[in-house]
């Protein structure tokens, strides 16, 4: 009977019965966009497309339009219990960014770090496999992209290595930054014992996770204590095993001290909720006196012998949104000068806004972006942004000839933010990003020469689009929010 009713041509109730059911669907899914905490643009740019195409916005929305999961976010004041919560520390400048970070729960600021600045692929890739052969217990590993060339078998390679000489190697990949990999380019890794997994794959178990949510984050730990994080994906070009003119200008940094636990701690939780497996519940490296090895491989003095780190992380499984509103607080707070080194520059109202008032009020504000990057949409997004920070009184440098895929934030002379995320509204609001807050004069020092020598490869003349480029730029930033 139920069949004869919908194969029945005349039937006026089914067109009747799916305008209903479109109708209440969006209605729920309006109520439940309107609760969460979002931009009022990305928010109003979803209300329209629920509103005027309910059966195109709600499969949309169900796809890409979460970004805080409940579920996850429960799980991370695990990771922050970790590393206890303290009095804030008396940091040169920064004390009240470090209590603002602790208030997210935020691990503290951690004193006694040394931290070495990685500004080539080769030394980059250098580094990493010194790190990878130096280990004795443990390999943590979590990275956006694993190449399938030189660099990725060849990182491979050393870990199967690390892992056939008993080392306990944990690799663990994003499902869409490393869909190219295959089972047979790991094949060596897992016959050598390894585990390797895959986080948040694309199709999964409902209300598991969203397919936009990607995992960005780029982390090695090696015994438990020293860790290697920043930009570089794990490929070429990020990195590379020697010179070469086709390498991309990237940042990472190698660090040795009290803030690799809080890195290691974070590879925790993300690699129980891919695997379902609690590392926390196993011995700490080297507790029984036979997997303990040697001191690791000594890091250069680029920022002297001490450094005070703090461990930032973000994403859809962190309460709230810790870096975005520090980083905004930052800009408002900054006195003397906000340098910013990012491949893609897609902000939000609020943080371009707070960009060009401290430019009107006299701050040295400084943009290094790519003269084009490999991703074509955000450069037509960005386009209108940088004019508006040049007619501001702030300065856009376009990097050429290579992309430029590091990421970082200078403030004043005191404090340097590194990391994964890029100045985006997906860094900052949908993936699961890592920053280190670098409360030091020398880290700061050491990034400004470095920022310097990328503004001396750089044009300073912004070009000036035709109507038709300008059509394109407003309906890509009209779309923005909506990723």
């Amino acid at each position: 009977m139920v069949r004869r009713f919908f194969e029945w041509p005349d039937n006026w109730l089914l067109p009747e019965f799916a305008t209903h059911i479109g109708f209440f669907l969006g209605l729920i899914f309006l109520a439940h966009l309107i609760r969460q905490r979002r931009s009022p643009a990305s928010t109003m740019a979803w209300l329209l497309v629920i509103l005027f195409l309910p059966y195109l916005g709600v499969p949309l929305y169900l796809m890409l339009g979460g970004r805080k999961m409940s579920r996850m976010a429960r799980r991370k004041p695990r990771v922050y219990e970790r590393a206890g919560l303290q009095n804030p520390r008396s940091i040169e400048g920064h004390q009240g960014t470090e209590r603002f970070l602790m208030s997210y729960g935020v691990p503290p600021a951690r004193e006694g770090n040394r931290v070495e600045l990685l500004t080539r692929g080769e030394d980059a890739f250098r580094r990493l496999v010194e790190l990878i052969d130096s280990a004795t217990s443990s390999i943590h590993i979590t990275t956006y992209i694993l190449g399938r060339g030189r660099v990725g078998r060849e990182l491979v390679e050393h870990l199967a290595r690390r892992a056939a000489g008993g080392v306990s190697v944990r690799l663990l990949l994003d499902s869409v930054g490393s869909r190219r990999v295959r089972r047979r380019d790991l094949a060596r890794l897992l016959e050598s014992g390894a585990r390797v997994a895959y986080f948040m794959p694309v199709l999964h178990v409902p209300f598991r996770g969203r397919a936009n949510l990607r995992n960005h984050r780029k982390i090695v730990v090696v015994d438990g204590r020293i860790a290697l994080t920043g930009g570089m994906n794990f490929a070429w070009p990020y990195m590379g095993p020697g010179p070469d003119d086709g390498l991309w200008r990237d940042l990472s940094a190698v660090i040795v001290g009290p803030s690799v636990a809080d890195l290691d701690a974070l590879f925790f939780s993300d690699w129980e909720f891919a695997t379902g497996e609690d590392l926390r519940k196993m011995p700490p490296d080297g507790e029984d006196g036979e997997r303990a090895g040697p001191a690791p491989p000594p890091v250069a003095g680029i920022a002297g012998a001490s450094s005070t780190v703090q461990v930032v992380a973000s994403g859809p499984d962190v309460q709230d949104d810790p870096l975005y509103e520090t980083l905004v607080s930052l800009i408002f707070a900054a006195s003397k000068r906000i340098w910013i080194v990012t491949p893609y520059f897609v902000p939000d109202e609020m943080l371009v806004r707070s960009l060009n008032l401290a430019a009107r009020r006299g701050v040295d504000i400084r943009l290094i972006v790519p003269k084009r990057s490999n991703h074509l949409s955000t450069d037509l997004a960005r386009e209108s942004y940088l004019r508006e920070l040049h007619e501001s009184g702030g300065k856009v440098y376009l990097h050429q000839p290579v992309m430029m895929h590091a990421k970082a934030v200078l403030f004043d002379d005191n404090l340097a933010v590194i990391g994964s995320a890029n100045m985006d509204n997906r860094s900052l609001f949908l993936n699961y990003e890592v920053a280190l807050f670098l409360y030091s004069r020398e880290c700061v020092a050491d990034l400004a020469e470095w920022a310097l020598r990328l503004q001396f490869d750089s044009e300073r003349e912004l070009p000036q689009p035709g109507w038709l480029r300008e059509l394109a730029e407003s309906v890509v930033r009209l779309l923005s929010p909506l990723l």
